[in-house]
């Protein structure tokens, strides 16, 4: 059978692949191999269940209702029931989420609490007892250094970014300490910010990282005079999806959707819709999954259930799932800011699903490299406060006046705030994904802790009020997940993302021939062509980090 040109490069690509990764096995012992695979196994999945069973143990336990003192009455309702849930008949239980930082330390007042909550947070199973994951890290950190190895790498890390758009640690290392010290002195002045409010209060004492989110919103209020609960009344759901998402899509893409009652769905809450080219033929069936629900795990995510192939003649069927509250029954659906956002980025990774122009399924849609997965739906939030868009969108759901320009220029205006503090967590975490992976058997340490502080002052990110976004014992997404020695991952996208929204507003915002352009040059070809290149073929050139540093207000 004669191949056409674009079948017989990703035919071949298919098998430069499948021959790579056979030779990066192919010399090693295979039954050793085998052994140190079982075993990372079975400890990723210890460590997972240590860190849900330890979240849940450490939630801290309230008996005076005053030192609740700053959070709302329904979050005052759900500690009640917790506590009551969990056998204990007077007091209030709150709940650890999986960040160092604990959201409920944004409002409440008294500060012993909030260090309370603190540590409970950052000392997640690095204290003893049956859930303690310090010796687990030091074991894994050692087989997946073995693994390497084996397999012809001088650590896990290299192993893992040979096949990422970063090819090399170096690239990696390089990339975060160009960041570093520029987040961490934002954050230093961050800091200082913070403490001139404390000192005005007659507050005897330093900033403290349990201190930071409820002084920082303080810093944010004196700064901008806003409150992002005014924002909600303009944010109701389906006008966000409908006339502001779909809206982007066609301006953009040429894109209709049409919602499908007919056809059956796993939730009553789900909607279904067909979506159609520019010319009007199908392209794809969209599900969304808006609300959170008790069987539903946390977060936002897109998934492809069906993807695009040539070769099987198979169209996207793609999913995009977040976790709203939901309302009352009668009540309107009121959105955060961040769950606009957090929309706009998921449907970003819908189009690379949907607008999928490839042969074989190995390459569909979003089956790219972690360090590039990202990166188009980072590029697809920035049509969230695009003018044209929001003012199509954000009507107050009562009275369907438009968001007054006033109340978005704050909302703009804080875009660069409290980002030292973030980046600088981030940077913390990311950084310590790589030194534990770019480790070498014979440099596994004996304490996991004190390696942790090490590793943080060396790279020069040891700054007391702004832990790293995860600790090394709770850091699941490289000790359980999918990110290990990949967790820059996030802010390599970013990088991308920043330059590509450069050349959006290079070239005139929201066009047609821009969608048009950003859609056959990239979004089309999920992994057939180098992730690298196709960012080439968008931009014309090699990434600019210039971009980025201004974004987070980092020069």
């Amino acid at each position: 059978m004669k191949l056409d040109a674009e079948s017989e490069r990703l035919l071949w690509r298919y098998y430069t692949d499948f021959v790579r990764a056979g030779a990066k096995v192919a010399g090693a012992d295979k039954e050793t191999l085998k052994k140190l695979n079982a075993e990372i196994a079975t400890l990723q999945t210890q460590f997972t269940q240590n860190v849900l069973d330890e979240t849940n143990a450490a939630a801290v336990y309230v008996e005076d209702r005053h030192l609740l003192d700053g959070l709302s009455d329904n979050a005052i309702a759900a500690a009640e029931s917790a506590a009551k849930a969990a056998g204990k008949e007077n007091g209030y239980l709150i709940a650890l989420v999986n960040t160092s930082g604990q959201p409920a330390n944004a409002v409440i007042k008294d500060r012993g609490l909030r260090a309370k909550l603190q540590q409970a947070s950052e000392q997640r199973c690095a204290v003893g007892g049956r859930y303690d994951n310090r010796q687990i890290v030091l074991r894994l950190a050692k087989l997946r250094a073995e693994r390497a190895q084996l397999l012809g790498y001088a650590d896990f890390a290299s192993y893992v970014v040979e096949d990422e758009t970063a090819k090399t640690t170096a690239a990696v290392n390089k990339m975060m300490a160009e960041l570093a010290p520029a987040a961490v002195a934002n954050a230093k002045k961050e800091a200082a910010e913070i403490q001139k409010l404390i000192d005005a209060a007659k507050g005897d004492f330093q900033v403290a990282a349990s201190d930071w989110s409820f002084y920082s919103e303080k810093v944010r209020a004196e700064k901008f005079a806003f409150d992002e609960a005014q924002l909600r009344p303009y944010f109701e759901v389906n006008s966000v999806l409908e006339n502001g998402i779909f809206f982007a899509a066609g301006k953009l893409y040429g894109l209709s959707f049409k919602e499908r009652k007919d056809l059956p769905k796993y939730h009553p809450t789900l909607r279904t819709f067909d979506v159609f080219d520019q010319d009007g033929t199908k392209l794809a069936l969209l599900i969304t999954d808006m609300y959170a629900r008790p069987s539903k795990r946390g977060g936002a995510w897109m998934t492809e259930y069906v993807s695009q192939s040539a070769l099987l003649g198979t169209h996207p069927v793609v999913a995009l799932h977040l976790n709203v509250p939901e309302p009352p029954k009668g009540q309107p659906t009121l959105m955060s800011y961040d769950e606009v956002n957090t929309t706009f980025h998921e449907f970003g990774h819908v189009l690379h699903g949907m607008f999928s122009n490839v042969t074989f399924p190995h390459f569909s849609g979003t089956n790219v490299p972690r360090d590039f997965v990202e990166y188009p739906s980072q590029v697809n939030e920035m049509w969230m406060t695009d003018p044209t868009v929001l003012a199509n969108y954000a009507k107050h759901y009562e009275t369907g006046e438009v968001m007054p320009k006033a109340l978005l220029d704050k909302v703009l205006a804080t875009g660069t705030f409290n980002q030292g503090f973030a980046t600088t967590e981030y940077l913390g975490a990311a950084m310590l994904d790589q030194r534990w992976h770019q480790l070498k058997p014979d440099q596994i340490p004996t304490d996991a802790i004190q390696f942790e502080h090490d590793a943080l002052k060396k790279i020069g990110v040891d700054f007391a009020p702004v832990p790293p976004r995860y600790r090394s014992t709770y850091f699941s997404h490289i000790f359980s997940g999918g990110y290990a020695a990949g967790y820059y991952a996030y802010l390599w996208s970013e990088v991308l993302d920043a330059d590509s929204v450069e050349w959006f507003k290079e070239h005139g915002g929201l066009k047609r021939e821009n969608g048009d352009h950003f859609r056959k040059t990239l979004l089309s070809k999920g992994g057939s062509v180098d992730a690298m290149q196709l960012f080439h073929d968008f931009r014309g050139r090699e990434p600019n980090i210039e971009p980025l540093l201004v974004r987070r207000g980092l020069k």
